[in-house]
């Protein structure tokens, strides 16, 4: 029986016996990887009572020298960690590969913990029940609980990649069957002894072409081998291109009272590495995620509403003074209307105060350049301000823009840099914005160059890879300094 090997492949070395397995095993730590997202869930939850109690204590014993009320600090943590937990869980944040991703954890922990608080202060306040609560307590706890979350999941992922690196983690004695050869057999193997799967024996199936008689004598071999062992589970490694074979052959371990779990490798494996959802009776991938969530949608567009609407209301009377200098200045109206293309690609019209003494909208558009004679008077201070865009904050209440985003071009310029700029397009695939990354990384004005261009592309891409509510904070409180520099402003 040729393809009946062990994990090590040495005769008489079938079960992990040798001095340095013994030695690593009894590093083992108690931790199976199944259990990683289950104890991080406990552990979120004994950091934010830890942090409700401490900020009580501490805040009651500064002002008032007492302890305080020790079943009010539990019932906060209660509500806090339910509402975080629940929203941290519906997003896969606590599975192990989720775990691994820091950065991606800080953002989400941030955004969650933050938009939990700015809940529960929003129902104390229509609830009327603020009285019955500290606020400097409530503070403590929202600035204490969001450190400790940090802290504590930096250090659970350094402690994750230890484990999985020194293959510390502990797990079922396995029986593995495999369907495929080479690289993607070992990878197999190598990821099962990392995550602390005991590897009792390897089986190999032959090839299709020796027949299916000689792969199910591999099969009963492997039953046999199970039959009276310690084995826990068995894993079936296998290419799902065959699976109307490979599913006859699994049948026959039923037999045995362990459970089977089959892990695709190959071509077909990547699906399965998607989020999926039932969807009525059938199962539905999602091969491509968009770059919003839902919930982080909706806290784009909070944040653009009201900062859009406050800056409007706060700037009405230095709107009214520039629309009526723009029309004793020169001729013409006061709002510059251009189309622009837009989210998905949908067509609308931009606002901007009227800079020039032209108002071009077609198939060729003459970008404006230094010392540009169509450039009115007050225009030329207008456009080194950036006074002329602040209509477009009409455009952010409409919806048809975003406070930060990709800038949008007009209609002719889009066409012609898309013929030029490989993934161009990408950049529709969120609104354009008032101000961008590449507007405070100096890609601001004409771009005259396909380099130009291509650079501001470069950096609209980023943008939307790695996007956050912190960065768009940052990129709005940069824009103000890139204002002050007027760098490329004409």
């Amino acid at each position: 029986m040729n393809f009946i090997k062990s994990d090590i492949g040495v005769a008489g070395s079938t079960r992990i016996s040798d001095l340095s397995e013994q030695a690593r095993a009894a590093h083992k730590w108690p931790i199976r990887y199944d259990s990683i997202e289950f104890i991080s869930v406990v552990a979120d939850a004994a950091v934010i009572f830890s942090a409700s109690n401490l900020a009580g204590v501490i805040y009651h014993f500064q002002a008032y020298g007492t302890p305080g009320d020790i079943v009010q600090y539990l019932g906060s943590a209660s509500v806090v960690a339910a509402l975080f937990i629940s929203l941290m869980k519906s997003r896969g944040m606590y599975k192990p590969a989720a775990l691994l991703a820091l950065r991606s954890q800080l953002r989400t922990i941030c955004l969650l913990w933050t938009a939990v608080f700015l809940l529960l202060a929003g129902t104390v306040f229509a609830l009327k029940v603020g009285i019955e609560l500290s606020r400097g307590t409530s503070m403590l706890f929202a600035a204490s609980g969001l450190i400790a979350l940090i802290v504590h999941r930096i250090y659970w992922r350094n402690l994750l990649t230890k484990g999985l690196v020194n293959k510390r983690f502990s797990g079922p004695r396995i029986i593995l069957i495999t369907d495929c050869r080479g690289p993607a057999e070992a990878d197999l193997v190598h990821n099962l002894a990392s995550l602390g799967f005991k590897l009792e024996r390897h089986f190999t199936l032959p090839p299709p072409e020796w027949g299916s008689r000689q792969r199910a004598e591999v099969i009963s071999s492997a039953i046999e081998c199970v039959r009276g062992s310690e084995v826990e589970e068995i894993v079936v490694g296998a290419d799902l291109k065959r699976w109307a074979e490979l599913r006859g052959l699994i049948a026959k371990l039923r037999i045995l009272p362990f459970p089977v779990n089959l892990i695709p490798v190959g071509a077909t494996s990547e699906i399965f590495s998607q989020p999926s959802y039932e969807l009525g009776n059938s199962v539905c991938i999602e091969v491509q995620h968009g770059p919003l969530g839902s919930f982080e949608y909706a806290a784009k567009r909070c944040m653009d509403i009201v900062i859009a609407g406050t800056a409007l209301l706060a700037l009405l009377p230095l709107l009214a003074i520039v629309a009526i200098a723009i029309k004793l200045d020169s001729p013409g109206p006061v709002l510059f209307r251009q189309r622009r293309c837009g989210f998905n690609g949908r067509c609308f019209q931009i606002y901007k105060f009227r800079t020039m003494s032209v108002l071009e909208d077609g198939a060729t558009i003459t970008q404006a350049q230094c010392s540009d004679s169509r450039i009115t008077p007050l225009g030329k201070w207008l456009r080194r301000s950036s006074i002329d865009e602040l209509p477009q904050l009409v455009n952010v209440l409409e919806g048809s823009m975003s406070l930060v985003g990709p800038r949008p071009h007009a209609l002719a310029h889009d066409t012609q840099f898309d013929k030029i700029v490989r993934n161009y397009a990408f950049r529709h695939r969120v609104k354009p914005g008032v101000t961008g990354w590449a507007q405070v990384n100096g890609c601001r004005g004409p771009t005259p160059t396909r380099k130009d261009i291509e650079r501001r592309v470069q950096h609209d891409l980023w943008y939307i890879d790695n996007w956050s509510l912190a960065l768009d904070l940052s990129i709005m409180l940069r824009t103000v300094v890139e204002v002050m520099r007027s760098r490329n402003a004409y």
